[in-house]
């Protein structure tokens, strides 16, 4: 990758966190005026935790027949972490995308002169959505449905009063500051444009390596960096399900890894099935003559390329998937993850390769972004062509919930990751909630929050 598109990318991702920590400032300010109107009783002594961050988590309930539950109380909700039950400290009810405060944590200690408290504030908005366009990893012919999808967000996803940004990752530099006008996506979706590897491109061009080919592995990268930068920046609002619909293709480290064999895997595939209509006709002396220096040209891939490369790719994308969800767990953050390629029945006819690999391909992709979504709590709208009404089941997620609060019991920081577990008081009823999260290490801890 050139060095200026890496610059240019780097220039996206600071602009990009300047507009989300700008919104943070807002929401913070408007978050400790609330909490400042708030008077302890005087039978509930308020109690002040120092070092101990309140650790949220949304909860979806809803009964048999699929309706929510807009009635739960306190006393109503049981939160276990590693089994071990939590006293639940906040809990703020999201309703029709409207905001009620049932109970929110005690205000931190007052010093000085404690003035009187001020009319609380209830002009922030009940949703918020990021919707991050990863271009690098949407292939350049998609690009008419990606923008026919995009589409479809405005008319069943955002709605009048609903807080959002758009940033891509690649070459169609949108950035949009946090807005309510809806305007917007349709001006953005005209500059959405694909710059991801089609299947033979990633056959024919793409260099292998021992561990996979760097350019795919550094454009994953780039894309969960960026991702995470903004995941960390919302971490300062508080009491939201913060969500983030997530356009991709999917990833994979090491595809068509026994196709790509010293960059010549075409040829071969040429050679071993001798078709016209792989180009070559079967021209086996034209086929040799590129494997020169080459120990056995009609070797098996499997002895030409070590298999600890695909091995070590799987793991390197397992581990940054898994560390993207944990900055978006503690952010109380859920991915719903889009793949615009839709419904795939097959191959594109000018498809060189084997069926077995393309089908590894087509399987590594969608289940990066179902992993995104199910370790965040949201939904992977993979391997499906009904985008409208998949974007009306992540409207009704994020239009009703509720987010509960608690200081954990456990203040040993080496215990990072932590299992949890919510609870209903009631009978027949259907909880939906993210199953565990992650404390941050010493160097991960929040931005600082420019307050306007």
């Amino acid at each position: 990758m050139e060095a200026k598109m890496l610059r240019a990318l780097q220039r996206r991702t600071v602009l990009t966190l300047a507009l989300v920590l700008a919104v943070v400032g807002v929401f913070s300010a408007q978050s400790q005026e609330a909490s400042s109107q708030q008077t302890p009783s005087v039978d509930q002594p308020t109690v002040f935790r120092s070092g101990i961050t309140l650790v949220t988590t949304d909860v979806i309930v809803r009964d048999g027949d699929g309706v929510f539950l807009p009635d739960l109380t306190v006393d109503d909700f049981q939160v276990f972490e590693d089994d071990i039950p939590q006293d639940v400290e906040s809990l703020v009810l999201i309703h029709g995308g409207r905001v009620f405060n049932q109970l929110l944590p005690p205000p931190p200690p007052q010093e000085g002169i404690v003035l009187p408290p001020t009319r609380a504030r209830n002009d922030t908005a009940g949703r918020i959505f990021i919707l991050f366009v990863d271009d690098l990893h949407i292939v350049t012919r998609d690009t008419p449905r990606m923008r026919e999808v995009f589409s479809q967000v405005a008319d069943n996803l955002i709605h009048e009063g609903d807080l959002f940004a758009i940033v891509s990752t690649g070459p169609s530099s949108i950035r949009v500051d946090m807005t309510y006008d809806r305007s917007r996506l349709a001006q953005t979706t005209d500059l959405i444009t694909g710059d991801g590897f089609s299947p033979n491109e990633l056959i024919q061009t793409v260099a292998p390596g021992s561990r996979g080919p760097a350019e795919l592995n550094w454009r994953a990268h780039t894309s969960f960096k960026a991702a995470a930068e903004v995941i960390k920046a919302l971490e300062g609002i508080p009491n939201r399900r913060k969500s983030f619909i997530y356009f991709s293709g999917g990833y994979d480290f090491n595809p068509f890894e026994h196709e790509r064999i010293f960059g010549q895997s075409v040829l071969y595939n040429d050679m071993r099935r001798s078709g016209p209509m792989y180009g070559f006709g079967g021209n086996r002396e034209r086929v040799a003559s590129m494997y020169e220096g080459v120990e056995d040209p009609m070797m098996d891939p499997f002895e030409q390329i070590s298999r600890q490369g695909s091995v070590f790719a799987d793991f390197e994308l397992a581990m940054e998937i898994a560390e993207l969800t944990k900055v978006a767990n503690r952010a109380n953050v859920s991915f719903y993850t889009v793949d615009p390629r839709g419904l795939i029945a097959g191959p594109d006819p000018d498809y060189v390769g084997g069926m077995e690999y393309w089908n590894d391909y087509q399987f590594t992709t969608q289940n990066s972004l179902r992993s995104l979504a199910e370790l965040t709590g949201g939904k992977a709208i993979v391997n499906r062509n009904d985008f409208d009404d998949a974007f009306r089941e992540i409207d009704a997620e994020t239009s009703d919930y509720y987010v509960v609060g608690f200081y954990s019991s456990n203040p040993d920081p080496t215990f990072r990751t932590r299992r949890l577990r919510v609870d209903i008081n009631r009978e027949d009823v259907n909880v939906q909630h993210r199953t565990h999260y992650t404390y941050a290490r010493p160097n991960e801890g929040n931005r600082e929050i420019p307050t306007p």
